[in-house]
């Protein structure tokens, strides 16, 4: 959605528009100098205006898919796809564990999930990447799994074996971790390395 400013919209209207969307909606709301709401998909909207909130709308963010999820909760979702991750874990020579940590923090096994940028399912497949893996519904965790599965495969083959790079290209893309020579220098991927390792190996793996 994209709203031209400044246009105010109410919020059953803003809802409404954005039910049925595909990804997750990023809409600022801002409070003008007399006080009245406007919804917009700007940041900034000048003198006169006060940022208040980032809110999303349609499918949740994949970083909210961990929110208030206790570990119970993450086993019984887990559970459900474990046989789908062994399956094609072992189709490419992938450790079923390394699998299910690149799961856990990519989206807590939320098969609905969806990032900021338009990354989808249990293992954010961007849908250019989902298109070319022949994943025609990246919602489907069968489908999903076997998409991000084979692309690690190839980000292990392409970095000969070494996880931590191909998890990196796996996050960031391989362009990057190859212009830069190893992990590249952004927060996000090198959280993203640190956190799948170490869970990795809280799980036995590594």
């Amino acid at each position: 959605m994209h709203l031209a400013p400044p246009i105010r919209l109410a919020l059953p209207l803003l809802l409404a528009l954005t039910q049925g969307s595909a990804g997750a909606d990023e809409v600022f709301l801002h409070r003008d100098a007399h006080g009245v709401p406007w919804f917009t998909d700007q940041r900034e909207m000048g003198e006169g205006f006060t940022f208040i909130e980032r809110r999303y709308y349609g499918r949740p963010p994949a970083r909210s898919a961990c929110r208030g999820l206790t570990p119970d909760a993450l086993e019984r979702r887990a559970t459900q796809q474990m046989g789908w991750v062994r399956h094609y874990a072992r189709l490419q020579g992938l450790d079923h564990r390394l699998v299910r940590a690149m799961i856990t923090v990519e989206s807590c096994f939320d098969r609905h999930a969806v990032s900021r940028v338009g990354a989808q399912g249990l293992m954010q497949l961007m849908p250019d990447t989902a298109q070319e893996l022949g994943v025609e519904d990246a919602f489907d965790p069968r489908q999903n799994i076997r998409g991000g599965t084979t692309y690690f495969a190839r980000m292990l083959q392409r970095f000969n074996q070494d996880t931590r790079l191909a998890l990196a290209a796996y996050n960031a893309g391989p362009g990057a971790v190859e212009r830069h020579g190893g992990i590249p220098p952004y927060p996000e991927t090198r959280q993203y390395v640190t956190r799948v390792m170490s869970l990795y190996q809280s799980l036995g793996g590594g």
